[in-house]
């Protein structure tokens, strides 16, 4: 949660009456996060928006499924090479990684949602790695393109209308919800005059008033399972709100990423934190600059985290074998580090062209199906 947004007709306080010029009541609708104790926003729509029908329901992605145990080892998988369906994003996300806390899935849409689409489970964070569009949701409108974050809230109301370009998100589900992290804010809870972020850097909803689009279904994603709903009036007939949950496209080229002399931890690259996770943003910057310092990263035992890299675009100087979209899973128990000869021929550099997403997670991550069909099965070799 950023800070506090209010758009369109508000009453003057909380709970209180907020009548159209006929005299007709709006109807308040509150979302909550942690119960009633965390942050919230308010909505007021023209009709009661909890008048829905139970209705068939026809969308949706299918919940991860793990395969069976394998042994300890690193792993690369090429979802360059998974191939789009071409259906909407409801429908086209595909899990490759998961655990209690966070599902790591690419989503391949090829068109608009034809539903309204709520997810009862979790936040949901998505990198676009091509692509772009409109994030539609009741409470404005989103814009994001190639090399954006966006943001979507656990209980928002919302679709999808991609532009006519290909697409390729990087999706995290985060079950446990998702934050910036704490150290980036003052007591306050306003950004940090030295956080890599600012608060002009998010890119907000643009409240456009109550709209009718014809759509009148909602797909409710609850317990891993799609559900649906069916609405006689419009969804979106929203005319006001207020309140510091609302969706955002960030640019990861607006992280601000700091360096030293000597090579920095990558909780320093920290983005989003989430229950048992980190997200970071690796983007392009000078490296460290003691004249003895080893700008590669360090060899490391992962034993508290599972590391997983999503690689945009760049010189990957520490791996070998890896290309735009390629996923690179360290689990704990196994130590990691640069590929031979990356290490030592790290010395002297002065900057990095990287562009990548990093997710750290605390319990350790099943793979599905999907992920085994585009493994490469030489890569904890290719170490040796």
């Amino acid at each position: 949660m950023i800070d506090r947004m209010a758009a369109g007709e508000l009453p003057p306080k909380h709970h209180v009456a907020l009548r159209d010029g006929a005299g007709k009541l709006r109807h308040e609708e509150c979302l909550t996060r942690a119960g009633f104790d965390g942050p919230y926003t308010i909505l007021y729509h023209r009709e009661r928006p909890h008048a829905q029908r139970p209705a068939e329901v026809s969308r949706g992605f299918r919940a991860p499924l793990a395969v069976p145990p394998r042994p300890l080892r690193k792993r690369h998988y090429r979802t360059q090479d998974l191939r789009a369906s071409g259906g909407p994003p409801v429908d086209a996300r595909v899990p490759l990684l998961f655990n209690e806390d966070v599902v790591l899935s690419l989503v391949l849409p090829g068109e608009a949602d034809p539903v309204y689409v709520l997810n009862g489970d979790g936040d949901d964070l998505y990198f676009v790695a091509e692509g772009g569009g409109l994030l539609r949701t009741a409470l404005g409108d989103v814009r994001f393109g190639r090399e954006d974050y966006v943001f979507v809230p656990k209980g928002l109301l919302h679709r999808f209308v991609p532009d006519p370009l290909p697409q390729r998100w990087l999706s995290l589900e985060c079950l446990g919800g998702l934050s910036l992290p704490r150290q980036w804010r003052n007591e306050s809870g306003q950004l940090r005059m030295d956080a890599p972020l600012c608060h002009r850097d998010f890119r907000r909803p643009t409240f456009v008033g109550p709209q009718d689009e014809g759509i009148r279904e909602i797909a409710v994603k609850r317990g891993g399972a799609f559900h649906g709903f069916r609405q006689e009036t419009p969804p979106l007939d929203v005319v006001g709100w207020d309140g510091a949950v609302w969706p955002f496209a960030l640019p990861i080229l607006a992280f601000q990423p700091r360096v030293g002399q000597v090579h920095l931890p990558p909780t320093v690259h920290g983005t989003f934190a989430a229950r048992g996770a980190l997200v970071c943003s690796f983007v392009p910057r000078p490296v460290d600059f003691h004249p003895d310092a080893v700008p590669c990263p360090y060899p490391h035992s992962s034993v508290d985290v599972d590391e997983i890299l999503f690689y945009q675009r760049g010189e990957f100087t520490s791996r070998r074998g890896i290309a735009p979209g390629s996923v690179s899973h360290h689990p704990a128990g196994v130590m990691h580090g640069p590929h031979p000869g990356a290490y030592e021929g790290s010395v002297g550099a002065r900057e990095t062209n990287e562009l990548a997403v990093m997710l750290d997670c605390y319990r350790p991550l099943a793979a599905t199906a999907a992920a085994l069909a585009v493994e490469d099965a030489g890569y904890h070799a290719s170490f040796g």
